[in-house]
């Protein structure tokens, strides 16, 4: 079997999951893992698929038809994913909204070696004062030495300085 991870992004129309999924299914392909989203008119995903070895090229070729509708489809073939021993954690943030909240959050997550696997956020009306609440909940993945109180804190005195409340606990 060959494992692929699709980047899959173009103008959202009814159908198009239906047409992905259909391109990896005719030639026996397995829809493994996904990330798929619709913001703005525009559809973006990421899919885990794996197809047997003498139909994984006609089934990618098959995937690139999809570009004379307006799909652009990037493909890069991996190995099977390895998990090694990781801690996951979802981390929630809500304050009023202003420009670096996640350039700032990211950088303390690098610092202490943990990654986004999953971060969704958004604008939402603030009640009664005004103004927009940036909102994101995003799960992320440590390595399993990591300490749950130590990255508490150090998120906690960054949201301290940023203006935010955020919440963290294991996933």
């Amino acid at each position: 079997m060959a494992t692929f991870v699709l980047t899959l992004f173009g103008d959202d129309r009814p159908g198009l999951v239906s047409d992905i999924a259909g391109a990896i299914s005719a030639r026996g392909g397995s829809w493994e893992q996904s990330q798929l989203s619709q913001a703005a008119g525009k559809f973006a995903g990421i899919v885990v698929v794996s197809a047997p070895d003498a139909e994984a090229e006609t089934m990618l070729a098959d995937l690139h038809t999809l570009e004379d509708e307006g799909l652009h489809v990037l493909v890069d073939q991996i190995d099977a994913p390895v998990e090694d021993d990781l801690a996951r954690f979802t981390l929630e943030l809500v304050g009023a909204d202003r420009p670096g909240i996640v350039a700032d959050i990211a950088a303390l997550l690098a610092r202490h070696r943990v990654s986004i696997e999953d971060l969704v956020s958004e604008l939402t009306d603030a009640p009664m004062a005004g103004g927009k609440l940036f909102e994101a909940r995003a799960v992320l993945v440590a390595p399993e030495a990591m300490s749950a109180e130590d990255l508490r804190e150090a998120l906690e005195e960054l949201a301290d300085r940023l203006m935010v409340d955020v919440h963290l606990s294991l996933s």
